[in-house]
């Protein structure tokens, strides 16, 4: 079994397996095609590149979307660092691009009793950083009128009825085989699956929501035995089972691996300088050869250099991205080159990113807080 949870990731991920594993599927060139036949927009370069690859009944939020019945979109963050890394920034991006062209109701979930629960964190410094990251949440963009950020310790009167109907149908012994819980396990993480499954139904948002609202989650795909939890669940409790789309791990700068907030080599912060950014680049992972004549010869390894990586998430333009790839695989273009490339293509979408966030008021966070119709 592949070595994936919520919590943890194994270095070397086979995605392949990982769908065998999880029972999902892969997002078919079929479904693109309708998705933009029906939205009448273009297809995000991350669905053609395949960083978001595989989903659960994603064409029954299609069918939703076009017989006009009412949907709602679910995503979440975890506030255990002050500031967000360009990964983090991936599901929120990507989640204002469905509410665009879905035109949809956005919720946002703030796990800050998750990281109490796993972390050893005080709740003042989760207060705070609950805080900070829904600045950087709120600079992506997202639609003010049709989205709602909630903490969980805030909200958590109007989840609890949807939150009792999903635990009085989860034995410990489903927790434990989902989860990996053991008899160390505090009771509080064994709960917190209840409390992340909840927002998944429209019940939870009986003030903002039309009660039949589908759901559609994107997520990156460790969080998905949440979801596996919350599709079983739902015909128990009279509801429709959420959609998911899932993405991919975003690359440690250090190699094989996801990118951790926890590991400051790892990873690049939304707060750090252009200095500092240029270095992590230029001493991440290549998969250029180790000698010159090497490098000419075989070219470079595209599967594992994180600059190039990377440059397939980050970089806009298709025609510049594949002369890159065309030359840097065949040794006409060297590591330093991609490396440049890469600060070129990162560090204007960092500092813009901390330009639109420096604009962010308590007054900006409050009117994404409030309870109203979306």
């Amino acid at each position: 079994m592949t070595n994936i949870t919520p919590w943890s990731v194994t270095e070397d991920v086979n995605y392949d397996k990982l769908i065998t594993e999880f029972g999902s599927e892969y997002i078919s060139s079929e479904l693109l095609i309708r998705m933009e036949y029906l939205t009448n927009q273009p297809i995000h370069k991350w669905l053609k590149r395949g960083l978001f690859f595989s989903h659960r009944n994603l064409n029954s939020i299609m069918d939703c979307y076009e017989k006009h019945e009412p949907m709602y979109l679910y995503t979440g963050r975890g506030p255990s660092s002050e500031s967000m890394h360009i990964g983090h920034l991936i599901p929120f991006i990507f989640t204002k691009y469905l509410q665009d062209v879905f035109d949809a109701p956005l919720v946002i979930q703030m796990t800050d009793d998750e990281k109490f629960l796993w972390k050893d964190l005080t709740m003042d410094e989760i207060d705070v950083y609950t805080k900070e990251n829904i600045k950087d949440i709120i600079s992506i963009g997202l639609n003010s009128n049709k989205t709602f950020i909630f903490s969980n310790k805030q909200y958590i009167s109007e989840l609890y009825p949807t939150i009792l109907q999903i635990q009085k149908r989860v034995t410990c012994s489903t927790s434990k085989a989902i989860f990996g819980f053991d008899n160390e396990t505090n009771i509080g993480q064994m709960n917190f699956p209840a409390i992340q499954a909840a927002p998944a139904f429209p019940s939870s948002f009986s003030k903002l929501l039309p009660i039949t609202s589908k759901c559609l989650i994107p997520c990156a795909i460790d969080q998905d035995p949440f979801f596996r939890l919350t599709r079983d669940i739902a015909p128990k409790i009279g509801f429709a089972k959420p959609s998911l789309i899932h993405s991919k791990f975003i690359p440690s700068l250090k190699g094989p691996g996801k990118m951790s907030a926890s590991d400051i080599n790892s990873c690049i912060y939304l707060t750090d300088d252009i200095p500092t950014i240029r270095k992590k680049i230029m001493k991440s992972f290549s998969g250029g050869g180790e000698t010159k004549a090497l490098h000419e010869l075989y070219g470079a390894n595209l599967n594992i250099d994180v600059p190039f990586q990377l440059l397939n998430i980050f970089m806009d333009d298709d025609n510049r991205l594949d002369f890159i790839r065309e030359n840097y695989s065949k040794g006409r273009m060297s590591t330093s080159q991609v490396k440049n490339e890469l600060c070129d293509c990162l560090i204007p979408i960092v500092l813009n990113h901390q330009t639109t966030r420096s604009q962010i008021t308590n007054d900006t966070i409050h009117e994404f807080m409030h309870i109203r119709s979306l």
